[in-house]
């Protein structure tokens, strides 16, 4: 555990130093932030029945996929990784002496928690002292706050784990784009990202509720505003917990069955 500690940290500490970076994500999140809540005023001032969500919901349902951005979607890569892959440097990687899944999955983690750290507080507080419509509503009490935090590191857990997927994959379509297109758009629809998922269509909510995407924004966002209680927030975690288990177990067993088939030419 302390060589993934190690990388996890020297990745963590150079992340952290991209400060210029994280200021344009910023200043482009809060930008869209402020599109999509007006899209979505427009279409509420205009409803001719009571929305499954209210527009304050919804508002702090948008801020937050700004402000934790990278802990939610699939298309943020490590090309370095896909390098690796492509043009056969993968030989250096086996002769590590750790596990190849458990050192990508800690510099992915580092990566994308670093990114977050520099932009979410920003964004959060921003948003919190806007007027109305715009404004941040705070969670109902202290346990709904607790619980969000909690879903919130269980579903970047479950994304990062989702992600490793797409890196495996390339092993046999050696096209990182194809398969980083192919996740990030369906991935990034069913868990929420384009329409909350209580305003999809019925019979669509019942496909994301069956598939792991939701888990890693919808759920802890609807924890946040107290659309999911208490009770009900505690299952979803249990449920996060079953996802990773089985997202890391299918993860691990499609990179040994690609390594075994790995052949690296030149010298």
């Amino acid at each position: 555990m302390r060589t993934y500690y190690s990388v996890w940290r020297l990745r963590m500490a150079t992340g952290l130093q991209y400060r210029a970076a994280a200021l344009a994500g910023v200043s482009t999140q809060m930008f869209f932030g402020f599109l999509f809540i007006m899209i979505m005023a427009a279409f509420y001032s205009h409803a001719s029945t009571p929305a499954p969500m209210s527009l304050s919901e919804v508002t702090a349902y948008i801020w937050l996929q700004q402000a934790f951005l990278v802990f939610i979607m699939l298309w943020y890569r490590d090309s370095d990784i896909f390098q690796l892959i492509t043009k056969g440097n993968i030989a250096y990687e086996l002769c590590r002496p750790c596990g190849i899944y458990e050192f990508w999955y800690a510099k992915l983690l580092a990566m994308r928690l670093s990114s977050a750290l520099l932009r979410c507080l920003p964004i959060l507080v921003i948003a919190a002292v806007l007027p109305r419509p715009f404004r941040l509503i705070p969670p109902p009490d202290a346990a709904a706050l607790l619980l969000f935090v909690g879903a919130l590191v269980l579903g970047l857990l479950v994304l990062v784990a989702i992600s490793m997927l797409i890196y495996i994959s390339v092993f046999w379509t050696m096209s990182p784009t194809g398969s980083t297109l192919l996740f990030a758009v369906a991935g990034e629809f069913l868990a929420g990202m384009v329409i909350p998922v209580p305003l999809m269509p019925q019979w669509l909510q019942q496909v994301t509720y069956a598939l792991p995407f939701r888990w890693t924004a919808d759920f802890p966002f609807r924890v946040y505003s107290g659309q999911i209680g208490s009770a009900e927030a505690l299952w979803g975690m249990a449920a996060q917990l079953g996802w990773l288990f089985a997202l890391v177990t299918i993860g691990k067993w499609l990179l040994r069955k690609a390594l075994r088939q790995v052949v690296v030419q030149g010298g």
